[in-house]
């Protein structure tokens, strides 16, 4: 039976047909989160909420956006005059940060996928996904960054990034973490290099094909890489 398209912030976003992998257990992706990072999310956060460039006043996209923790952060960095738009394609995630981050008067949420943007050209100064990027299905993810691209204005900033355990982390921990990250624990054949469906430098290609300026890439010990793009000016 065809899921019924759904529009939870009466923007006119629409749930898409084959959004990717969908995470519905909203608790048991924070306990992982919690598992897997430990003390060091809220540190990690407020980094990648500064590499992001999000300041007083800026419109902020959050694309894949889970439980909304990351977009209450934006929301605090851009503070009254600014605002941070969350989306995701799952249906509870989004329910969720509605009921929590969305309490924020200048941070709300939208059920819709990143290939699949119903949002205006230009409309913001800086576009933000954190460890969703891997949930896209690979044909659409050039797509994505196209999207990405179009909502942003020119001299934009966009950030990525993705789970990247350093090399002191055993190669049965990163297993794990790959399956649980990317999958949602779904039993399935991992590639020899599990860690390298998350890698964000995948994406150095579709970002230049696009028009994004050469991406940055910064390593947060011991599980995450981002990347840094601009929409140029001209």
């Amino acid at each position: 039976m065809k899921r019924q398209a759904v529009d939870t912030a009466g923007t006119g976003a629409r749930e898409p047909e084959q959004p990717g992998v969908l995470i519905p257990w909203v608790r048991r992706y924070n306990l992982l989160v919690t598992v897997i990072f430990g003390g060091r999310r809220g540190a990690l956060n407020s980094t990648l909420v500064a590499a992001s460039g999000a300041r007083s006043g800026d419109a902020v996209l959050d694309v894949g956006c889970g439980p909304g923790v990351f977009a209450g952060r934006l929301a605090d960095a851009v503070g009254s005059g600014g605002r941070v738009v969350g989306i995701d394609p799952s249906a509870p995630m989004v329910e969720y940060a509605s009921r929590h981050a969305g309490r924020a008067a200048n941070c709300r949420f939208v059920l819709t996928s990143a290939q699949s943007l119903d949002l205006p050209d230009r409309e913001f100064d800086v576009v933000t996904s954190t460890f969703a990027m891997h949930h896209i299905p690979e044909a659409h993810r050039r797509t994505a960054l196209a999207q990405m691209y179009r909502v942003l204005r020119p001299g934009g900033r966009l950030l990525i990034a993705d789970a990247f355990p350093s090399g002191a982390v055993t190669p049965r921990v990163t297993r794990a973490m790959a399956r649980m990250m990317s999958h949602g624990g779904a039993r399935q054949e991992m590639p020899d290099d599990p860690m390298s469906v998350a890698d964000v430098r995948q994406y150095t290609g579709a970002l230049r094909d696009v028009g994004f300026t050469e991406p940055r890439f910064t390593d947060v010990p011991p599980w995450t890489r981002y990347l840094v793009a601009e929409r140029p000016t001209a």
